[in-house]
């Protein structure tokens, strides 16, 4: 079913609010996923507890949410180190797992969406 169809169904509002809903269900697979990449290098509990998901939002036409870090340790700041690397530790503990974690919720987290739309219809 695409999202005309589904807006025709049941009415653009209630589409847009089980979309939303449907995302952050999407993006708390991904969390989940997440933390089980970051146990693997013992990063500190900061970067877990600093995790955030946003709002869901429109971006470029395309309804979305962000999963990103915000807190008093500034972990977003590491976070970024340690998924890249840095000139002296090209890389560190870790390198890639953002990447890693999305790669492999991708199937899951289709799959969460899924669900949570048929039970919302």
């Amino acid at each position: 079913m695409n999202d005309a169809e589904l807006e025709r169904r049941i009415g653009k509002m209630k589409a847009q609010q089980l979309s939303d809903k449907a995302l952050k269900r999407g993006a708390q697979v991904f969390i989940k996923e997440l933390k089980s990449q970051f146990a693997s290098f013992k990063d500190t509990v900061s970067s877990n507890e600093e995790k955030k998901i946003s709002e869901p939002m429109w971006v470029s036409g395309v309804r979305t949410v962000k999963v990103y870090w915000k807190g008093p340790k500034s972990r977003y700041r590491i976070i970024h180190l340690n998924e890249f690397g840095t000139v002296k530790n090209p890389n560190p503990r870790g390198k890639g797992a953002i990447a890693r974690a999305m790669r492999n919720a991708e199937s899951s987290y289709r799959e969460a969406i899924k669900k949570e739309i048929r039970e919302g219809i």
